[in-house]
Order: structure tokens, then sequence, then C-alpha cells
């Protein structure tokens, strides 16, 4: 009986801890809506028709655009430590 019991606890545990299927499809959803929202009406004033591919490609490519400029625009603080010829560098 206690061979069952541990796996059990463990496994309803890990169930718990991760986010389900729906959460995540929830989540993505909510981000393309998000990114609908703000990009679309540039992608229509640059001449695409909403509904279309091409006008998803453009909604796609203003946010990877903006996610690039985000990201390099921040400052990035290294830190090394240890001791000739062995060190652990970490940056955030």
């Amino acid at each position: 009986m206690s061979k069952f019991i541990l796996p059990a606890l463990l496994a309803l545990l890990a169930g718990c801890a991760t986010p389900t299927i729906e959460q995540r499809s929830a989540q993505m959803q909510s981000e393309v809506d998000q990114m609908v929202q703000v990009y679309g009406p540039a992608c229509e004033k640059l001449g695409y028709k909403p509904g279309e591919d091409a006008w998803r490609e453009c909604i796609l490519k203003l946010n990877t655009s903006k996610t690039i400029e985000s990201y390099s625009t921040r400052r990035a603080t290294t830190e090394c430590f240890g001791h000739r010829g062995f060190f652990q560098c970490s940056s955030f």
C-alpha cells in the first residue's frame, strides 16, 4: 500500500506545480490579443487588410522589432568571480 501512496502524492504535487495546457493556452491567447490591439491599427495604416496573412505577419514583425529594441537598450551587468583561468561570469 505504501508503495502506491508516495508516487501518487508526487504525481499530485507535480500536477499542481506546473501550469496546465489550458492555462498556457489562455496566456498565449491573451498575448496575441494584446499584440493585435497594439500593432493592428499600425498595420492597417500601412495598407494591410485585417485578418489576412500579410496583416498577421506585419503584427509579428512589429512586435519582434519592438522586443529586440527593448532588449538591446537594456543595461547589462556582468559579474565574474574565480581565479586564474577559471572564471564564472553571469549577466543580468
